[in-house]
């Protein structure tokens, strides 16, 4: 029986599935929330451009649970006229619950959205992406409203449904479904990690990919050359760790993840920073310093030494590859990979040229943060008041170049609205003056 690791396994499965589209006038579509990590992978795999769609079900009104129809944005609504007419609903009752629901899908594609207007889908196949297929109500709806808002073409999509998943949604021109196991159950059961994927995370996912396509198809480079960005295994005393190298075309820099406690190469939030390096021309390394297994063990989580060792050994697999052998390197840390980055650093001084900290315990770094040279950048959540003193006592100890940032409005995830491309403008920043020379730009953020 398939068993994907997380949704981000799950959406390079379901890429391979899909590669038959490569090369139409595609766009992906993901369900919130769930799915939306997994399309981010179909459309990374098949170069098209990734967006939401939003849809809500009309309740009837004495019988909520059953649907009589659904909206989208854009105006549109697809109504059951049989089934309102057998119950006897009337107008008036069709036009409240779609003024009701029509409120609670305009917040959430405010919330998701975020000012990005929805991706033109006119004449074009829209591949519709989620996580896993159940009673597949949702994914006909979506399907339908996809069609409703000009769709050519609509594929649905999923990594793992029941086997009669393929035949019982007549919205889609074609079904793909991974794995469709026998006895279905849950599709939660399908999946090693199946945590929840909150609104801040479908906003950073889509922001990433709206960048990607942007810089991917812009016009700016007429030779056509393209990133390398490719998922790598990286052995560091005869352990094997993931991880995933991208490299743009000429870069400046090369920038090594030290993730925090409970989180890896696939943590959203530090992609979307990557990301946005990446577009500066900075190439980034998103490493596991931990194996899954070792992760279940608390006290490897915040063996401070054993993440740094693992780190330099990254360093020194950078230094052997022939993309990034030349390139200056930075470490980018997060909660207790912070005080990793930081003993690593002062371990390398004449190979690490700077460091940025986001929400970071160097703290953890201990007597190490003496021995610190490269220049050294702390982020901190205002609202994240224990860390922000931690990160003031660690840099009062601190002799290298070094700054403090206070991003007033964040929490210690930076899991609020624009927190986080603060993060990133902000290290994007501090990596351009001290690995490539280049002016930092004034960051507008409060110390």
């Amino acid at each position: 029986m398939l068993v994907f690791a997380d949704r981000i396994d799950a959406g390079r499965h379901l890429a391979r599935s899909l590669q038959h589209l490569a090369g139409e006038d595609l766009v992906v579509l993901g369900l919130p929330r769930g799915g939306v990590p997994v399309a981010a992978e179909v459309a990374r795999a098949l170069d098209a451009p990734l967006d939401v769609v939003i849809v809500r079900k009309l309740g009837v009104p004495f019988h909520p649970e059953l649907a009589m129809g659904a909206i989208g944005e854009g105006g549109v609504r697809v109504l059951d006229q049989d089934l309102v007419h057998r119950l006897g609903v009337s107008g008036d009752q069709v036009r409240a619950v779609e003024e009701q629901e029509r409120r609670v899908l305009e917040h959430r594609a405010g919330l998701l959205r975020r000012g990005r207007t929805p991706i033109e889908l006119h004449g074009r196949t829209a591949l519709v992406v989620d996580d896993g297929i159940a009673t597949g109500s949702t994914a006909r709806v979506a399907c339908h409203v996809a069609r409703e808002l000009g769709a050519r073409r609509v594929v649905l999509a999923a990594p793992v449904g029941p086997p009669e998943s393929v035949d019982r949604v007549p919205e889609a021109d074609e079904v793909v479904v991974t794995a469709t196991p026998p006895g279905f159950r849950a599709v939660g059961g399908y999946y090693r990690d199946f945590t929840p994927t909150s609104d801040g995370e479908v906003v950073e996912i889509l922001d990433t990919a709206r960048r990607r396509w942007s810089h991917d198809h812009s016009s700016g480079d007429p030779s056509g050359t393209r990133r390398t960005d490719r998922d790598v295994v990286v052995a560091v005393d005869g352990v094997h760790l993931g991880a995933r190298l991208t490299v743009p075309p000429d870069a400046h820099g090369i920038v090594a993840f030290a993730h925090g406690t409970g989180s890896g190469r696939r943590s959203p939030r530090n992609r979307h920073v990557a990301e946005v390096l990446v577009e500066a021309g900075f190439g980034t390394l998103l490493l596991d310093l931990l194996t899954p297994a070792e992760e279940t063990d608390r006290h490897h989580v915040f063996d401070i030494d054993l993440l740094a060792t693992r780190l330099r050994g990254a360093s020194a697999w950078l230094a052997g590859e022939r993309l990034t052998a030349h390139l200056p390197l930075g470490y980018f840390g997060a909660s207790t990979g912070a005080g990793a980055a930081l003993v690593a650093a002062a371990a390398e001084p004449e190979r690490v040229r700077a460091v940025v900290s986001r929400g970071g315990r160097p703290d953890l770094a201990g007597d190490a943060l003496t021995r610190v040279v490269a220049p050294t950048l702390l982020v901190v959540g205002g609202r994240d008041e224990t860390v922000l003193q931690l990160n003031r006592r660690a840099l009062a100890r601190m002799t290298c170049p070094k700054a403090l940032e206070v991003v007033p409005t964040a929490t210690h995830l930076f899991e609020e609205p624009g927190t986080l491309d603060q993060v990133a403008s902000l290290a994007t920043s501090w990596f351009g003056h001290h690995l490539d020379g280049v002016p930092a730009r004034s960051p507008g953020v409060a110390r």
